[in-house]
């Protein structure tokens, strides 16, 4: 399928408060390599403010991103985190369906 889902920073916490910018950053970096070496179709990130802080896009919203890694697209999602409380069960699955069916359009 040529997707990728994953979080920003490797290690689990309680809140995203937890996770420093520099985490953040040095993720982002990870990621690009990552990226850059299995070249899938799309990059999902969990959460926009990890979005925000580790690619230093600071008005990224959630969605498709105008970024890419290559011929990568990029594509940022609400974390689905319990914590998340801006995001219902509906949305979230709204939200995930949206890049599943860009993945598909852009076979």
């Amino acid at each position: 399928m040529g997707l990728g889902i994953t979080n920003v920073v490797d290690r689990a916490t309680a809140s995203a408060v937890e996770l420093s910018n520099a985490e953040l950053r040095a993720g982002a970096e990870r990621l690009i390599r990552k990226v850059k070496k299995l070249k899938p179709q799309w990059l999902a990130v969990l959460g926009v403010g990890a979005y925000r802080t580790g690619f230093g896009i600071k008005d990224a919203k959630l969605g498709e991103q105008a970024e890419r890694i290559g011929e990568t697209g990029i594509w940022v999602l609400p974390n689905p985190s319990g914590l998340n409380a801006h995001h219902t069960l509906p949305d979230l699955a709204r939200r995930f369906a949206e890049l599943r069916e860009r993945t598909i359009s852009r076979r």
